[in-house]
């Protein structure tokens, strides 16, 4: 059984002032080996470990069990910081929040999983869900699932299921060995490279009841984390990798725009009037993004810690600040890239990095441009346009 056979190597350095330096150490250690990350394709084991050290995989661990359960803001504070060095990284580093979803689980699996470690690294391919048999005390799966970031360094996988009408379309989320599954290394992409997003697949593997909830389904125990909506906050910490990539590059431009003069004989760039317009919109738009972002995450997250109803509008506004967090992360790039002139289309450029990555979070399903949509059905009162949206 899963549960037997899991091992955890790996903690969080005591809270307080050796968490942070454990969190800063791995800052300086990203910024030495974020081009290996890239080249492997995957962010490898002994840097996940860092992450552990600094907190990261119990930031959503509930209390209950032994976690130290983050607030929202200053989770995805903490992958925005990332994501400005490497935005792949800080992808992955995003999963810290996904023990979340494991408040679905029935409360005794929950107690032996943290009997065991509270700081659990977790990766999934939740989609396609796919078709299991029903037997007797669980199912039996066979298929193959799509971009399973982090998959190569996690302790616990999860495969997405259909499951009956008490799902409402959501994937029944099964929890599986690592060992279990083999990982189809097929990430060859252009964005998000150390993501190491690759299929995964199992065959006839028999998962137990206990081990599979609903994907944002109803939480089995009672804390503030677990009040905050858990898809919601699945497309935050997404969303947030691009404000860290945004404000990654317009760093660097604005370090770099008055240091050379043009190739061609013309003054440095940044005693243009285009630069300067350029960067100080960018910098608005940006920021404007990233307060609206934090604003409707802390109004939700009061509302969890009174234990006030969360209402759909509340939910609908983390949504849309969420996707046009990712817009405006995507645009910043855009912009920085822009401004730089041809120098910025060199492989080796250290904008690349941020234009690769950060375009990727707004192509995810959950910032896709069709959220705003369904995020404005909800605020008018409407049927949702996205199914299990928001």
């Amino acid at each position: 059984m899963l549960l037997d056979r899991v091992r955890f190597t790996t903690k969080a350095a005591p809270a307080g002032q050796a968490r942070q330096a454990a969190f800063d150490h791995a800052l300086s250690v990203l910024h030495e080996r974020k081009d290996e990350f890239t080249q492997l394709g995957h962010v490898p084991k002994d840097y996940i470990d860092l992450l552990v050290e600094a907190g990261l995989y119990r930031a959503s661990t509930p209390a209950t069990f032994g976690g130290e359960p983050q607030p929202p803001a200053d989770f995805m504070r903490d992958i925005e910081k990332i994501s400005t060095i490497d935005p792949s990284t800080g992808w992955v580093a995003s999963f810290g929040s996904a023990l979340t979803y494991f408040s679905a689980l029935p409360r005794g699996t929950q107690e032996e999983l943290y009997g065991k470690s509270v700081d659990i690294v977790f990766a999934g391919g939740m989609f396609p869900m796919i078709e299991a048999e029903r037997v007797d005390g669980g199912w039996i799966a066979n298929g193959t699932w799509f971009f399973a970031s982090g998959c190569k360094g996690a302790d616990i996988l999860g495969i997405g299921l259909r499951g009956g009408p008490e799902t409402a379309g959501r994937p029944l989320t099964a929890l599986v060995h690592p060992e279990d599954v083999e990982i189809v290394e097929n990430w060859d992409v252009a964005g998000m490279k150390s993501t190491g997003s690759h299929n995964v697949r199992v065959t006839d593997l028999f998962i137990p009841d206990e081990l599979t909830f609903i994907r944002g389904g109803a939480p089995t125990i009672d804390e503030p984390l677990t009040r905050y909506p858990a898809l919601a906050y699945a497309a935050q910490v997404l969303a947030v990798t691009a404000l860290g990539a945004g404000r990654g590059a317009l760093d660097f431009v604005r370090d770099t725009g008055s240091a050379n003069a043009s190739v061609t004989g013309g003054p440095a760039k940044g005693n243009r009037p285009v630069y300067k317009l350029g960067l100080a919109h960018a910098e608005a738009e940006l920021r404007a993004a990233r307060a609206l972002f934090y604003e409707t995450t802390d109004t939700v997250w009061n509302k969890a810690v009174a234990d006030e109803v969360i209402t759909v509008e509340d939910q609908a506004l983390l949504r849309i600040a969420a996707s046009h967090a990712a817009q405006m992360g995507r645009k910043a790039v855009m912009t920085a890239f822009d401004l730089a002139g041809t120098g910025a289309i060199f492989n080796g450029h250290p904008l690349q990095r941020f234009l690769q990555d950060g375009l990727v979070p707004a192509q995810h399903a959950m910032l896709q441009e069709n959220t705003f949509e369904a995020g404005g059905a909800l605020l008018l009162g409407l049927e949702s346009t996205i199914p299990s949206f928001p």
